[in-house]
């Protein structure tokens, strides 16, 4: 199984203490607020899931660098002048999740789609990297 972190710099200092599952990380690194995440790892692919309702597509950016997977978007609110709002809960502003992607996915092929509020990033692994059966000679 693969592990799929979010960076943070400060988890190599606190690795030692803390092993290889770093309670720091799950912290934001930066943004106002953050969007919930899943990931799920499947035999040929890694797959991202971010609950992102209410922001259009255009506002979304995926980028792939040196091993990190970056997503960030905004949120606008639209306040409206002749509106008087009683309570405002969900969240606005900008936000960015990073996460730390092993050396076996093929980057290249890293595909994003958009449907219902939910952004899920396709990330391949490399033909290396997916399991394969081994005949044993006898």
């Amino acid at each position: 199984m693969t592990f799929l972190t979010r960076y943070n710099p400060t988890s190599r200092f606190f690795e030692p203490f803390f092993g290889r599952f770093n309670f720091l990380d799950d912290q934001m690194s930066t943004g106002t607020w953050a969007p919930p995440v899943d990931i799920l790892e499947e035999k040929d692919k890694i797959v991202v899931k971010i609950e992102v309702p209410g922001i259009e597509e255009k506002d979304l950016r995926v980028n792939f660098e040196d091993g990190l997977l970056t997503v960030s978007g905004e949120r606008q609110f639209e306040r409206k002048e002749e509106q008087s709002y009683h309570r405002i809960e969900r969240s606005y502003g900008s936000f960015v999740r990073t996460f730390t992607l092993p050396r076996s996915v093929d980057a290249n092929a890293i595909k994003a789609s958009y449907r219902n509020g939910i952004l899920e990033i396709e990330i391949p692994k490399k033909d290396e990297a997916k399991p394969r059966q081994i005949m044993i000679n006898a």
